[in-house]
């Protein structure tokens, strides 16, 4: 089918639906293209094609649904190119490959305030945002008080095997400090490992093993733990034992980061747990 245009065009070409609904949204000045004599609002396709590096013609037929799947590098050039959000940027993969992107990890960000919220509206169960190299970023008052206080700690301190491995008091909370230790170092992998930070490791990596020989012995072992829920016992210095259901989720719009929280098992860990925080 061709429009009155002579193009080739198909019914079923949602990817190529969507990226001419993109496009449309952009202010051609804000990139230096002059914004006269434009039949359509947004940008032409070619200067899409130009701001993604890619050929004009190869950028025509995906709008057009022809030439075949797009690759992964593709898309992302053209996602950068339309100035996508993460959720677009989904959106996009889901259309043009059938499953989202791969984790991007990303270094130094913080979390909005809708995301703290929704940590502060969950106590008095325990719970933080951790990045895929397990950096802390942010967490409610109950993680300070039954965890640790990741308010007292300097920025690039907050990373949860550093706790582990280098703090004295994680040994003395665990009931079995070495198995939660290769827990936590088998999955660690796993989240580093998705979200490509091979290079953001390896200085902690370098500096875990100079520090800690158990650090060193557990990292060469390859043993990968998958960590979606499970039962961890701790020996609180206050409230002495408390059992948590724990859980860890993806967060909306940034896979690169985990929601974990610490759900007390009973109601009575609950109510303990209230009584130290208020």
């Amino acid at each position: 089918m061709a429009n009155k245009m002579g193009e080739h065009v198909t019914s079923e070409n949602p990817l190529g639906i969507y990226l001419k609904e993109r496009r449309a949204k952009l202010d051609p000045a804000a990139f230096g293209f002059s914004p006269a004599r434009r039949r359509t609002a947004g940008l032409r396709r070619e200067e899409v094609a130009q701001r993604a590096n890619i050929s004009p013609t190869w950028y025509t037929w995906l709008e057009q649904g022809r030439g075949g799947a797009p690759s992964a590098d593709v898309l992302d050039r053209i996602a950068r190119a339309l100035m996508l959000t993460d959720l677009e940027r989904e959106h996009l993969f889901l259309l043009g490959l059938g499953h989202p992107p791969e984790v991007r990890y990303r270094k130094d960000e913080g979390v909005t305030p809708r995301l703290q919220r929704v940590l502060d509206a969950l106590e008095p169960s325990p719970a933080l945002i951790r990045t895929a190299i397990w950096d802390v970023v942010a967490w409610n008052r109950a993680a300070t008080v039954m965890l640790i206080d990741y308010g007292s700690l300097p920025p690039e301190q907050r990373n949860i095997l550093r706790f582990v491995f280098l703090d004295p008091s994680a040994r003395a909370v665990q009931y079995d400090w070495e198995s939660v230790a290769r827990f936590v170092v088998g999955a660690f992998k796993i989240d580093a490992a998705r979200a490509g930070a091979a290079a953001d490791v390896e200085p902690l990596v370098d500096e875990l093993c100079r520090l800690s020989p158990e650090f060193k012995v557990m990292w060469g072992d390859n043993d990968l733990r998958s960590h979606g829920e499970a039962v961890k016992h701790i020996k609180h210095p206050v409230l002495g034992p408390i059992g948590f259901e724990y859980s860890a989720f993806a967060v909306d719009g940034r896979p690169d980061l985990s929601m974990v929280v610490y759900n007390p098992v009973t109601q009575a860990d609950l109510d303990r747990i209230r009584s130290l925080i208020e």
